[in-house]
């Protein structure tokens, strides 16, 4: 005989796996999109591109080109020869969205 404890433990643990599933396939879909993503050379027709593109952006692309550092480059500490540079990205979101508990925008 089942116990009621153990079909709720049972539930729960369908009903967690069945959430963990979907958002691993959520994020798989993502990370496809960005395997698939066109790559592109820095070139002087950049700009054109992307405004002749729908809502004048794209979605995932994958750059390719010399990058020049505003002063100096990187150095690695632990690889001789490597180097790099430090993009600055800001990216600023306002989404109004009705709390029901909080009761407020």
């Amino acid at each position: 005989p089942i116990t009621p404890g153990e079909l709720l433990c049972l539930g729960s643990s369908l009903a967690f796996s069945g959430l963990f599933y979907y958002l691993y396939r959520r994020k798989a879909r993502v990370v496809a999109r960005i395997q698939e993503a066109p790559k592109l050379q820095v070139s002087d027709d950049l700009p054109a591109l992307v405004s002749a593109a729908e809502g004048r952006c794209l979605p995932y692309v994958a750059l390719e080109g010399i990058v020049l550092p505003a002063q100096a480059a990187l150095t690695s500490h632990y690889h001789e020869g490597l180097q790099g540079v430090i993009q600055k990205l800001l990216l600023k979101e306002h989404r109004l969205i009705w709390n029901s508990l909080a009761r407020s925008w």
